[in-house]
């Protein structure tokens, strides 16, 4: 390895040890942040809520996640599922869980209704139009809701709050693949979701939203989260130009993985990352800096010294002992191919953060779309563009 000049290489080192203390912060922020009620709920004892699941196909958890709706211990709920094909092969296992369960209310929905380029906002608009109760719960069908999930999210809401959301945690990974998944969604992506609520700069995640129906049809109703192609980007701006804040729940709710191979990985994650791209630019544009591999990099370039060797056996250490240690610390996932995961992961981050500049294709449920304009509007190359 050819080293570089000593000024270039104490230049690597600086900002090699700035990205580690940096990352290494926000692990730390994360930890003592999660799992931490912090101050008294300012939502209305007892309050009914509705539940809006929009569905589309069946998945590998789909029987498990869709009988958690029915199983929440809260006294006062309802069920309102969105269902965009009256021939999708979900519905069969979903009226046969709504005949089981006669005791907890609940509709189904079928047809979506356009108003724009975003498939999952456009399944639940009808949805939120049909709740009945003041409070409503946005979520996507692959969350796992624990009995007592109404009460966790209603336990993050405060004075000030607009809305009260989770990152996705996940979890039951079934090869390897699946936990580079998690060491994406979990203490990378989830980390940092945390670390900006502790900050002052929360950002909205479309797993699991409440909202408080009056709040948002004073701001232009569900219909207004089509103002940008994410409908957790528009409800972040949305929020912050109503002088409120977006809350996370104490600790974040599970997505069971199953199989993944590292196609549907790369995919997942491109779409995630053009989206940010195109919604939030300048916070997106650091997040080359998040993974491991640069500063690593940037410690090799300077190797030629013992002090340079030295610094990338300390910085690998601390970055992924940290990343491990929070894990730990909030009961995700871990195992022994957890490192190999962190690798695997942070050697792919930097492509993704290019493509996303590169590029502004997504496909998103089959649907192939160019995400610079809000509608968002169909490709012409077929589903297939990535």
């Amino acid at each position: 390895m050819i080293a570089l000049p000593e000024s270039g290489a104490s230049a690597a080192l600086a900002l090699c040890a700035a990205l580690v203390a940096v990352n290494l912060a926000s692990l730390a922020v994360a930890g003592l942040r999660i799992g931490r009620k912090g101050k008294p709920s300012a939502f209305p004892p007892g309050a009914p809520v509705s539940v809006v699941r929009p569905l589309r196909g069946l998945e590998a958890f789909s029987e498990e996640t869709l009988l958690a709706s029915f199983r929440l211990d809260y006294p006062a709920y309802e069920l309102i599922f969105c269902v965009a094909d009256a021939g999708d092969p979900i519905l069969p296992l979903l009226e046969r869980m709504r005949a089981a369960h006669p005791r907890i209310p609940s509709r189904l929905i079928l047809g979506d209704e356009r108003i724009g380029g975003n498939p999952k906002l456009n399944n639940c608009v009808r949805g939120w139009d049909a709740a009945r109760h003041d409070w409503v719960i946005l979520a996507d069908s692959n969350v796992l809701m624990p009995p007592d999930y109404i009460q966790q999210m209603q336990a993050a809401w405060r004075a000030d709050s607009g809305l009260v959301c989770s990152t996705p945690i996940g979890s039951r990974p079934a090869n390897f693949f699946a936990e580079v998944e998690c060491a994406f969604l979990n203490t990378l992506q989830a980390r940092w979701q945390y670390a900006g609520e502790a900050l002052g700069l929360g950002f909205a995640q479309g797993k699991s939203m409440l909202w408080n129906k009056p709040f948002l049809e004073a701001q232009g109703g569900i219909r207004a989260l089509n103002a940008e192609i994410a409908e957790d980007a528009a409800a972040t701006k949305l929020v912050r130009a109503a002088g409120k804040r977006v809350h996370l729940v104490a600790a974040p709710f599970r997505q069971p993985l199953g199989h993944r191979d590292l196609a549907e990985v790369w995919s997942r994650q491109v779409r995630w990352a053009r989206l940010r791209r195109v919604t939030f630019p300048l916070f997106f544009a650091p997040e080359i800096g998040i993974g491991a591999l640069l500063p690593l990099v940037l410690t090799g370039l300077a190797a030629g010294t013992a002090e340079a060797a030295l610094w990338l056996i300390a910085a690998g250490t601390l970055w992924y002992g940290a990343e491990m240690a929070l894990a730990v610390r909030a009961g995700w996932h871990r195992s022994p191919r957890m490192l190999a995961a962190f690798l695997v992961r942070d050697t792919l981050l930097p492509a993704i953060w290019a493509s996303a500049w590169a590029r502004t294709a997504i496909v998103w449920r089959g649907n192939a779309m160019d995400i610079r304009t809000r509608d968002a509007a169909p490709l012409e190359t077929g589903p297939s563009a990535a």
